[in-house]
């Protein structure tokens, strides 16, 4: 395909299309087609951002109904009807049934916009300028967000010192036998351990970037307990894995925990409208009027397909279910394809919808598997500091037999891309030997 016009117009910073080198043109549900027509079955989800899949029939109608009314497009953080409707959906469906007391701030349209409110709102309710944040955490990449951001490559980008974020080890980071919750509490009692009062904690359940790391939910409450104890806010960073992707409308539900902040964007539009919210308790709501704006901070289109993605698909238990249902199918077939291949030393993690496949690190094998899954008609990508993990992210929607078809292209490449491996050390150990 002709790609002249990117290369020609774009700027290098481009990342996804040097994995996907072709010009895609139409979506529907779970199948990617591009210019020539060929078929691709989506396990990528926009990042994260697309749940109910690509053009979903029943958003996509009730967006163009919206539209053909002539409703309110842009409108700052004015009071609209699609606002108005969102509101009262979100209240209704998701924070009433769950017990939930929050107040909504609707920030810029990105994920970092809703993370860069959520830490300087923590900074003025608490009067400290710290933060603590975890290793291989991913929480955007502005200023204040990417302070937070573990990933080398995202923070020499950056040009300036990235401060006030201190880092601690996350659930299993030194393995499964060291209780890192009890590192940080050492480090919180400690006054002469060097670390700075902290405003707030902000952690990811489940971190998607970092490479499909799960925290425990014993993890999650000793996290909260402390939190508690040393005066610092709780903020959930569910951006990635909120919004059905662990199975329950927010990823940290299952733990029972109380967060004080929670961020959520990606797929709170269902429809891959950008949108950005920051859930606060209302206690905590202490900002000024205007104290933290932004010009495109009341997304009404959005408002529109959130609602109605929350009316279809959160009114009962039913999606959760489903779920799970496919939950168990992508884990049990990614199990057997670890087993297989017990050798190699592949492991499976995850929760929910978002499944790691983990290869070792020095070999490049993630990635070199997906790119063999590209060219047979599947779109994924990798996760983890070495993209070492191929991360399995369809929509939720996705049918069986799509997904079905999706992962025995994933073993095919995988048997390959390892076949090629047997033989490339064989040929090494032969010319060892020969010399």
């Amino acid at each position: 395909m002709d790609l002249k016009i990117f290369d020609r117009m774009e700027s290098e910073v481009r990342g996804y299309i040097r994995s996907f080198p072709v010009i895609f043109s139409k979506a529907r549900g779970s199948v990617l087609i591009d210019e020539s027509g060929k078929e691709y079955i989506d396990f990528f989800s926009g990042a994260g951002t697309l749940n109910y899949g690509h053009n979903n029939p029943v958003l996509r109608e009730r967006l163009i109904e919206y539209l053909h009314s002539d409703g309110v497009v842009h409108g700052l953080d004015m009071a609209t009807s699609a606002k108005k409707y969102f509101l009262q959906t979100m209240d209704q469906i998701v924070l009433r049934p769950r017990d939930l007391r929050y107040v909504l701030q609707f920030t810029g349209p990105t994920g970092t916009n809703a993370v860069e409110a959520a830490l300087k709102l923590a900074r003025q309710v608490k009067g400290r300028q710290n933060v603590i944040s975890f290793t291989h955490g991913f929480h955007g990449v502005s200023g204040g967000s990417l302070a937070t951001t573990a990933n080398r490559k995202f923070r020499q980008a950056a040009g300036v010192a990235l401060s006030n974020t201190s880092f601690m080890p996350f659930d299993g980071y030194f393995g499964p036998d060291v209780n890192t919750m009890a590192y940080l509490e050492r480090m919180l009692n400690d006054s002469s351990s060097g670390l700075d009062h902290p405003a707030a904690v902000i952690v990811e359940t489940v971190q998607g970037e970092g490479g499909v790391n799960v925290a425990s939910q014993r993890w999650l409450r000793e996290l909260e307990r402390l939190c508690r104890e040393h005066d610092m806010l709780l903020i959930i960073d569910d951006i990635q894995v909120g919004c059905g992707r662990t199975g329950s409308f927010f990823s940290f539900e299952s733990a029972g925990i109380s967060p004080d902040i929670v961020t959520l964007s990606k797929s709170l539009s269902g429809f891959g409208l950008p949108m950005s919210l920051v859930l606060i308790k209302p206690e905590l709501d202490i900002w000024e009027p205007g104290a933290h704006s932004g010009t495109f901070r009341g997304n009404n289109l959005a408002f529109i397909t959130a609602g109605q993605a929350l009316e279809t698909y959160w009114s009962d238990e039913q999606f959760s279910l489903d779920i799970a249902a496919k939950e168990l199918q992508v884990r049990d077939w990614l199990e057997n394809l670890a087993h297989s291949y017990a050798d190699v030393g592949l492991s499976v993690r995850g929760r929910g919808l978002i499944q790691g496949l983990v290869t070792p690190e020095a070999e490049g094998l993630a990635g070199r598997i997906a790119q063999r899954a590209f060219e047979q008609g599947v779109v994924i990508e990798t996760s983890g500091a070495s993209d070492e993990v191929l991360k399995v992210l369809p929509a939720l929607t996705i049918p069986e037999d799509e997904l079905s078809r999706g992962l025995e292209i994933i073993e095919r490449c995988t048997a390959e891309v390892l076949a090629e491996r047997g033989r490339r050390a064989k040929v090494l150990k032969m010319a060892g030997g020969a010399s």
